[in-house]
């Protein structure tokens, strides 16, 4: 439902219906029936986002449970970001509304290397602290996704896990273990101890990289149990797996 911030800030910017939602299939559930939501992160503009076909297969691989609720969030354009930082207007989900501060998993998904200071400025915009270190909550848990999940570093201080490889089969396991953590009242370290046992996951600060003198990478020093290598995800068998039947 739209709040009367935003319904005063869009005859303002250019291309207003970027920051609506309301499309035809898009979902749209009952929040006190769900136990996790996903807020999907395109770290690029609306028309960019809605045009990759992995974000969509995961909406609806996420959605098809009763238990979470997956929506939208792309990076607003320059008008906007100005408007919404004039009056203080949260970073949004499209299907909701509501602040993605408030949802329990916000995921990036990470295409392009040009796209990683948005990644930054959609976290500042949502009124989070940018690096891992800073959110001690485990709630929201803030991870990458995506074809540069894979050289991850440049951008690990920001990230509370990074998930490697094909998403479908690897984002349902992460649900059950996010499930999990809540019935339990988890802590952060608890929760990254036990998501880097499942196989495609990569949790930065449970690792020690030691340089050379040159700054490159000597080696990477596993931490707490973390495995030594993580090995990236692929689905073994392509005809069972989830394809979108409907588009937003």
């Amino acid at each position: 439902m739209m709040n009367r911030t935003l319904e005063y800030i869009l005859p303002k910017v250019q291309k207003p219906a970027r920051y609506t939602g309301g499309e035809y299939n898009a979902v749209v559930k009952d929040k006190r029936e769900v136990d996790i939501r996903y807020a999907l992160c395109f770290p690029d503009t609306y028309e960019i986002g809605m045009s990759n076909l992995g974000c969509r297969i995961l909406y609806g691989v996420m959605n098809q449970r009763p238990d979470v609720w997956c929506e939208r969030c792309f990076a607003p354009w320059g008008d906007m970001e100005e408007e919404m930082r004039r009056e203080g207007l949260l970073l949004y989900g499209l299907e909701s509304g509501d602040p993605i501060a408030d949802f329990d998993i916000i995921g990036f998904s990470l295409g392009y290397e040009m796209a990683y200071t948005n990644v930054l400025n959609m976290l500042d915009l949502a009124g989070l602290p940018v690096r891992s270190a800073d959110r001690e909550d485990l709630w929201p848990l803030v991870i990458g996704g995506g074809p540069c999940a894979c050289n991850p570093e440049p951008i690990a201080d920001f990230f509370d896990l990074f998930q490697l490889g094909e998403g479908e089969e690897l984002m349902l396991e992460m649900l059950a273990l996010c499930r999990r953590a809540k019935e339990e009242g988890m802590t952060k370290p608890q929760f990254l101890r036990l998501a880097a046992q499942i196989p495609g996951i990569y949790v930065p600060s449970l690792y020690d990289p030691k340089y050379n003198s040159d700054g490159t990478i000597q080696e990477v020093v596993p931490k707490e149990g973390a495995p030594a290598r993580v090995q990236k995800r692929i689905v073994k068998d392509i005809s069972k797996m989830f394809f979108p039947d409907d588009f937003v």
